[in-house]
Formats: C-alpha cells, structure tokens, sequence
C-alpha cells in the first residue's frame, strides 16, 4: 500500500498517463512540471516523440525566474498557449502528472485555456 508522499504522487503520475494515453488519437501533451522554485510546461508529440513547445520559468524573458507562484504559472500558460498557436496546434490533451489540479497547475491549465488551447 501507498502510504508516503512520493508513492503517492507516483501512483497519480501513471494513472493520469495511462488515461491519456488510452484516449490521445494522436493529439499532442500539454505536460506540466512543478517543482518548489519553479514551473514549466511542454507540448509533446508522443508519436515522434518531439517537443514542439516549451515555456518555464526559467526563460528571463518572462521575468520570473526562480518564483514558482499563480503569477508565474499563469504568465507561463499564456506564453506556451501563444506557441502552441505560433505552431499551428489548437487541441492538446492536459497530463498533469502526478500533481492535484490546485492551485498553480490549474492557473496555469486556466491561462493556456484562455490563450486558445483547447483541452
């Protein structure tokens, strides 16, 4: 049984993956990674196995690096939903990983949503 932080979040990270892959049709990732100083989020192509967009905040152009907060996330949800455009992609699936849709995952789901991903 599961019962320390780690496990968990590793049992969430494969049970998000495989619903997606079960659903993908070969429609792209939106994959995200938090981790305490910072975020980042990626559109995968699980097919040829190519990153098409990337954003983080440790790209200085955003002006947050080193900060991993709802400002940050957010920031860096628009600019991966203004890639993705910029790379002719509109539908992408959202993978979570093995991190609860709160709080900066979800502003970060919640800007890239209202930059034109749809997911």
């Amino acid at each position: 049984m599961a019962n320390n932080k780690r496990e968990l979040f590793l049992k969430r990270r494969l049970r998000v993956r495989n619903r997606i892959k079960a659903m993908a049709n070969g429609r792209l990732r939106l994959s995200v990674h938090r981790s305490n100083k910072n975020i980042s989020a990626q559109l995968i192509d699980d097919v040829n196995g190519v990153t098409v967009a990337a954003a983080s905040t440790l790209e200085k152009d955003l002006g947050f690096v080193g900060k991993n907060n709802i400002e940050a996330a957010s920031k860096v949800g628009a600019a991966i939903a203004e890639r993705a455009k910029k790379a002719g992609i509109e539908e992408c699936y959202f993978d979570r990983g093995g991190f609860l849709f709160h709080g900066k995952v979800k502003a970060l789901a919640d800007a890239a949503r209202e930059g034109g991903l749809k997911f």
